[in-house]
Order: C-alpha cells, then structure tokens, then sequence
C-alpha cells in the first residue's frame, strides 16, 4: 500500500472514530427554576446541595434537587465534576434518608423530564446534556467534559 493510501486510510479512521461519539466532549448545562436568586453557581455549592449540606437558596426557597435515572455520560460527566460517581451519591442519600437527614433527589426518566420538572418546580435544580431543549429554566452552569 502507497504512503498515500495509508494517510488516507488513517484520516478515514479518525474521522469515522471522532463522528461516532467516541472522541467527542460531553457538555453538562446546570439548569433552575427561572425564580432562583442565582446566575452561576460554584462547584463547591453544587457539591454540597447535592450532598444535601445546603438545602434552601439565599432566599430561603427550599432546593429541589433534579437528578435523571438513567446512567449515562451526562450523569457520568456531572457527577465526576462535582467529586463522587453516581453509586457513591445514591449510597449518600440512602444514608440520608435512614437517618432522617433529608430526602434524596427527584428522579426523573430522562433530560427532557428534567427541564419539564426544573421549570415546573420553584426552587429546583438539575443537570441536562447541553441541546436539550430549555424552556422556562434558567441556565446557571456549564460543564465540559473533554474526555481527560
């Protein structure tokens, strides 16, 4: 096979391995009900509202955390920005709720449910891959994944 072939062989791999997903970003869009009292949030308060450690807003609006059933590279992604997989936070909010120190998230079947429920919801928040449709919340972070 000519030297050309073969580059031209590779440049079909990489482009068929990088249009197939396997190679490409995972983009997390934090998303609220449109009447929370914030703009962005820190990794640190998104950590720990998900912890149940903060559970009303700065206004005094109890925090409905949003969380989606299905395991998927968004929970994956959203899940390892905030420092704990997804089984590690289920095992937190069982502990949670035996011993009466907070209910654990909302769960719902998939990214749109979870806008629907956001929006429908004062004071919830959520995570969703970014290209959901949003209506009615408010976006208050973006997380990429690049695959790192």
């Amino acid at each position: 096979m000519s030297k050309l072939a073969t580059l031209i062989s590779y440049a079909l791999i990489l482009l068929l391995l990088t249009s197939s997903g396997l190679f490409s970003a995972t983009t997390v869009l934090v998303i609220a009900h449109s009447k929370v009292p914030v703009d962005t949030i820190t990794k640190v308060d998104l950590r720990d509202i998900y912890l149940g450690d903060i559970r009303q807003w700065k206004d005094g609006t109890e925090i409905v955390v949003v969380d989606t059933k299905p395991r998927n590279k968004t929970k994956e992604c959203f899940y390892s920005y905030i420092g704990k997989s997804p089984s590690r936070m289920k095992s937190i909010w069982i502990k949670k709720l035996l011993s009466g120190e907070g209910n654990p998230p909302e769960v719902v079947e998939s990214d749109t449910d979870a806008v629907h429920k956001v929006a429908s919801t004062p004071g919830a928040i959520g995570f969703v891959t970014k290209g959901t449709p949003l209506d009615s919340v408010r976006v208050i972070a973006e997380i990429v994944d690049d695959g790192d």
